[in-house]
């Protein structure tokens, strides 16, 4: 049986984080197919080439992101404080809850990617009153947790990557919920933050 040591924890505390996030994420995607959504939308359908384009840097970023810090994991690249691997821990757990209830939250309106060709509900209530994209915020804090668990300059790179592509991406969906769903979403805009925050 293998031992748990202070040296160990952070690595089985990130499998922990990862393997619960991703079961949240695939596990939803399963549920919405049973019931004929296809989830993943990026990259797919008729859109323009610099929605195109972002959708696919996006999911290239995201999967190559996964890969870096599983072999960070493995290789357990850590020279983080004590302090720091802590703070790693909890943000990383912060955004295994927060997908889970955002995923939640939004029912059968979830996608992966723009979803151009099928109609869904503007998601106000719940996490979305003080976020208006708390997944996105959750994969944020995923990255940020787990970078500091395990730095090294490749997976900062990786998660600076992916950061940046989930901001070129939330810019591109407010576009397209702007044009679907009009006032409505503009005076959603003016009250609550973008990853985080109620407005005045």
């Amino acid at each position: 049986m293998t031992e748990i040591t202070i040296n160990t924890l952070p690595q089985y505390a990130a499998i922990l984080i990862l393997v619960l996030f991703y079961t949240i994420y695939v596990g939803k995607m399963l549920i919405q197919r049973k019931k004929g959504i296809r989830t993943d939308q990026m990259a797919r359908g008729k859109k323009n080439k610099a929605l195109f384009r972002t959708e696919v840097l996006l999911k290239t970023a995201t999967y190559s992101t996964v890969v870096v810090e599983a072999v960070s994991i493995l290789l357990n690249t850590t020279h983080s404080s004590t302090a720091l691997k802590i703070a790693g821990i909890f943000l990383g757990a912060a955004g295994v809850v927060i997908f889970g209830i955002a995923v939640n939250t939004m029912r059968d309106n979830w996608r992966a990617g723009i979803p151009t060709n099928e109609k869904t509900t503007l998601v106000s209530s719940g996490i979305f009153r003080i976020s208006r994209n708390p997944a996105f915020l959750a994969f944020d804090l995923l990255y940020l947790g787990l970078l500091l668990l395990f730095f090294n300059w490749i997976l900062l790179l990786f998660s600076l990557w992916s950061m940046m592509m989930l901001h070129l991406q939330i810019k591109q969906e407010e576009k397209f919920l702007e044009t679907i769903f009009g006032e409505e979403y503009i005076k959603y805009k003016r009250h609550t933050g973008r990853y985080i925050g109620i407005l005045k």
